[in-house]
């Protein structure tokens, strides 16, 4: 992308072909509009919200949590249950609660998206659609109006702009069209420039439109927005791999003790003793008895707060 706070306003100008007197043809400006698509923020199809419920207890740990809250309410420990449940939805219920959050983050910088503007079409100042601004437009800036996409200024007189949206910065930056600043200039110090979503606080400007849509500093912000995955922290991860390898030591040792325990306890003499169908019978008790053994010990020693 070029750097146009780098160039002066008449190299802008040339560049995107437009004629700061007359701005954009109608044609001309439908041709663009039909090449850089619709000025606004675009949002990725919202997932249902069983969807998104769903995926939280797609995690090997989760799943083997439920799966022994199901066995402990096969074997009537019904606190032991509930309290596990208790425990995995409320941590799917906090996921969930965190990706909306995401949701009304992006719904809050549609809002500062400006519904109209006021341009140069064919030698005439007229009012469109903020979203049907192309590059090349040029755009007339007043006290009160929300800047529309991101321009280069070409003209400025007492211009002050709130970037507090975009930067952070609590004061309204004084803007200078005739500025020609460093490619490594930050956000915050483009004098020469003006930001969609934010707000002219004082005096009148114009600028030609370099940026629109998803392209501008605005919607970056929202692409991020989007995109972002939580990174896990040192902790987090060592949590992860603790919980993992816990479950799965867990499965294990609780199988060897079970065989080695139901080998141990085989009476053969009672096959020869009492005859084939005393002998099943007894075997089957020890097998429930120990398979609950088992699944007992298992559920202890998995911690649910991981």
């Amino acid at each position: 992308m070029p750097s146009w706070h780098a160039r002066s306003s008449d190299e802008v100008l040339a560049s995107l072909k437009t004629d700061p007197r007359t701005g954009l043809t109608t044609e001309e400006a439908r041709r663009r509009l039909s090449q850089f698509g619709p000025n606004e923020l675009a949002a990725r199809p919202r997932p249902a919200f069983w969807q998104m419920l769903l995926d939280q207890f797609r995690n090997f740990l989760v799943l083997l949590l439920i799966a022994a809250a199901i066995i402990s309410l096969a074997l009537g420990e019904l606190e032991e249950a509930i309290a596990i449940l208790a425990i995995v939805f409320l941590n799917a219920t906090l996921g969930v609660i965190q990706e909306r959050r995401a949701e009304e983050a992006l719904a809050a910088l549609k809002k500062m998206a400006a519904p109209g503007a006021r341009v140069l079409r064919d030698g005439h100042r007229v009012t469109i659609p903020a979203r049907e601004l192309v590059p090349g437009d040029i755009v007339f800036l007043e006290a009160g109006n929300y800047v529309p996409a991101d321009l280069r200024l070409i003209e400025t007189v007492n211009l002050r702009i709130d970037e507090a949206s975009l930067t952070g910065e609590s004061v309204a930056v004084e803007k200078q069209a005739d500025a020609v600043l460093p490619e490594e200039t930050g956000l915050g110090d483009r004098i020469n420039s003006a930001f969609m979503g934010t707000i002219v606080t004082y005096g009148r400007g114009k600028g030609v439109v370099t940026t629109t849509g998803m392209q501008t500093q605005l919607g970056r912000i929202a692409e991020l927005i989007q995109t972002y995955e939580e990174e896990a922290t040192p902790l987090q991860r060592r949590l992860d791999q603790l919980g993992r390898w816990l479950g799965t030591a867990t499965l294990v040792i609780c199988g060897i003790v079970f065989l080695e325990t139901l080998l141990a306890d085989t009476d053969v003499d009672l096959l020869f003793r009492a005859g084939p169908a005393a002998y099943f019978r007894e075997y089957l008790s020890s097998v429930v008895e120990l398979f609950m053994t088992a699944v007992s010990l298992a559920i202890a020693a998995v911690p649910e707060g991981l």
